[in-house]
Formats: structure tokens, C-alpha cells, sequence
């Protein structure tokens, strides 16, 4: 699974934010700071806003702020948000034209994971994924299974 770059966006933009609670941060600076498009953080904005995980001061002097404290924004419930659908596989999708609709097994096993990884991230919220006195988690690595 792989998220978009929407919702990858939206939890490092959530990130900065955090980080710089005592003043309002800008588009401008988030996309230097990360090295991508203003356009693209515009539209992120936009979408979090509309969600309600941030608050938008438009204008000269504007920017944007939490709406919420870092330990009641759930990393699930943003993801959920931010990605247009969780269509794993096409049979997932509306319309299917899988043949195995129906008889097929794989579409339970992998929405089973879906849900596990769904229900993986409403464990951690956005206080728990920033800097601070507790040590940061290394990412797993999945590694490929080798053949022989």
C-alpha cells in the first residue's frame, strides 16, 4: 500500500505546525522547509482546513495553526481524510469488473489488512510522531522476500 502524496503532505504540513505552535507558519516557508510545491501545499491546506485540523488566517500577516492540540489529532483519522479512497486491489473500487467478485477470498485477507493498518495509526496521534524528549521511532522496513 503507498499513501498519496496528499496525505503525506498533510501529516508533514500537521508536523511543522505543531512544531511552531506561538506563531502562525506560511505555505511559503512549509514548502521550503520540505522542498515541494506551494501549489501542491495549497490544495493540502485547503483540504485540512476544510476537515478542521487547521485554522486558516487569510491575508497579509495570515497563515495557519492547529485547530486542535497535537494529542487529539489522530494519524488515522487524517489519513481516512486525506486519501481519496483505500481501493487496494480493483475489486475494491466501485464498479468492479473482477470476474472473482463474489467467489474470491484475497478481497477479505487484504481489506483485513487494510483495516489493520488503519487501526495501527488511530494508536498514534500527531504529539506522538514529533520531536521531543521521548526517543523517535525508527521506521519499519519491510524487506522483499527473496526467492531461490
Amino acid at each position: 500500500m503507498r499513501l498519496t502524496l496528499t496525505a503525506d503532505y498533510a501529516l508533514r504540513l500537521l508536523m511543522y505546525v505543531a512544531q511552531h505552535p506561538d506563531r502562525l507558519c506560511t505555505i511559503a516557508e512549509i514548502a521550503q522547509v520540505y522542498g515541494i510545491s506551494e501549489a501542491h501545499l495549497m490544495k493540502v491546506t485547503h483540504q485540512l482546513g476544510q476537515q478542521g485540523w487547521i485554522e486558516t488566517v487569510r491575508g497579509k500577516g495570515g497563515g495557519m495553526r492547529l485547530a486542535r492540540m497535537p494529542r487529539d489529532i489522530r494519524l488515522g483519522a487524517v489519513v481516512r481524510d486525506m486519501e481519496p479512497d483505500f481501493a487496494l486491489v480493483e475489486c475494491f473500487g466501485p464498479n468492479s469488473p473482477c470476474t472473482l467478485t463474489g467467489d474470491c477470498r484475497l478481497s477479505g485477507v487484504l481489506g483485513g489488512a487494510l483495516e489493520a493498518f488503519i487501526a495501527h495509526l488511530e494508536r498514534f496521534t500527531l504529539a506522538d510522531i514529533l520531536p521531543g524528549d521521548d526517543p523517535v521511532r525508527r521506521p519499519v522496513r519491510i524487506r522483499k522476500r527473496q526467492t531461490a
